[in-house]
């Protein structure tokens, strides 16, 4: 098995009111997509045809602060000027989503309402247009309680599995496997984000070559549980 990751180039500014997947149709077209290709796209671009974009207003430091506390539904830690919060979603993430990163002068971009919807709305419209059966990722930067760094997660998802489930199986040594989930979501966003890169315009690509069961995954599958949460 071999793996593609596409850049989807030439899809432009996108505004308040903008139709997401018809910015893809056209990048989209140029690589003919088959049955099992997965586009991933970044929640900005989705965030900002959603119109979930704020002004700021004030002292900017203060007002993303304040805006924090409003959208999330718990804050988990403080550190200065750091807040890792819950969101409505699920999601533990720093500043409860909201990120100056590619907004434009002045605002600020939330997380979608229910990315898991836009996702899918997305995906219809795609399959619709290109005859084929595709999955659809919605990605954002999150870092990691373990690890340094950054790396793109799915924060929604339509047409693929959130996780794929190996326990019950055995490894090729034969040993019966018991805990393992694969996240394969999670690995799909981050593969396409290296072709998408963090400040190179490209918000959004395509994967090729994975043999992935047709299913509706949720983001939420991907959420541990508090009771199984060594962090809280």
């Amino acid at each position: 098995m071999s793996l593609e990751v596409h850049p989807l180039l030439g899809i432009g500014r996108v505004e308040p009111g903008d139709d997401v997947a018809a910015a893809l149709v056209e990048p989209l077209r140029t690589l003919q997509p088959r049955d099992g290709d997965i586009v991933v796209v970044t929640h900005k671009i989705v965030s900002k045809a959603e119109g979930a974009v704020r002004e700021i207003v004030g002292d900017e430091r203060e007002f993303k602060m304040r805006l924090a506390e409003q959208e999330a539904v718990s804050i988990i830690r403080r550190r200065g000027d750091l807040i890792i919060a819950e969101t409505k979603h699920g999601f533990v993430c720093a500043s409860a989503g909201i990120d100056r990163s590619n907004a434009d002068p002045g605002t600020v971009i939330l997380l979608p309402e229910d990315p898991d919807r836009s996702a899918h709305r997305i995906r219809i419209r795609l399959e619709r247009e290109f005859g084929v059966r595709l999955g659809v990722i919605i990605s954002d930067t999150f870092g990691r309680a373990w690890r340094r760094g950054l790396t793109d997660v799915a924060i929604g998802i339509s047409g693929i599995p959130a996780i794929v489930d190996l326990r019950g199986t055995r490894d090729w040594l034969g040993h019966e496997l018991e805990v393992t989930e694969v996240a394969v979501a999670d690995e799909i966003a981050a593969a396409a984000d290296l072709v998408m890169g963090k400040a190179s315009g490209i918000p959004a690509a395509l994967v090729r070559g994975l043999d992935l069961p047709a299913a509706e995954g949720r983001a939420r599958d991907l959420v541990r549980p508090p009771d199984e949460d060594l962090f809280r």
